[in-house]
């Protein structure tokens, strides 16, 4: 009964702040305007990621509830793969975070007697 009641469910995808969705939008026109600067078709390019027209519009939306695995092949199909690796490339609130937990000794080691 469970699984039906799933069925009938609405998919929803939870909202963005503004922000987020703007950047989203700017990936999806950059995206486009990578594809018409190499002067490639609509259909080549959903061709070449194995999606459909249709998805591809939405990519070039910046639409949040298509996967990213379909941003990586759309970005693959125009050669853009290797900017991937840009993403959350430097963390730097989260190394901020790591040092500030680093626990700092109170005091310098004792030296060993007979040391120099």
């Amino acid at each position: 009964m469970m699984s039906i009641l799933l069925l009938i469910m609405p998919r929803t995808t939870p909202s963005l702040l503004p922000r987020l969705q703007r950047e989203l939008s700017g990936l999806g026109l950059r995206l486009r305007q990578a594809r018409l600067r190499r002067a490639y078709a609509a259909e080549t390019i959903a061709q070449r990621a194995g999606i459909t027209r249709k998805t591809l519009g939405r990519v070039e939306q910046g639409d949040p509830a298509v996967s990213i695995g379909i941003y990586a092949r759309v970005l693959q199909a125009l050669g853009l793969d290797a900017d991937l690796a840009l993403l959350a490339k430097d963390d730097e609130l989260g190394r901020r975070l790591q040092d500030m937990a680093l626990k700092q000794p109170r005091r310098a080691p004792r030296k060993k007697a007979g040391s120099p």
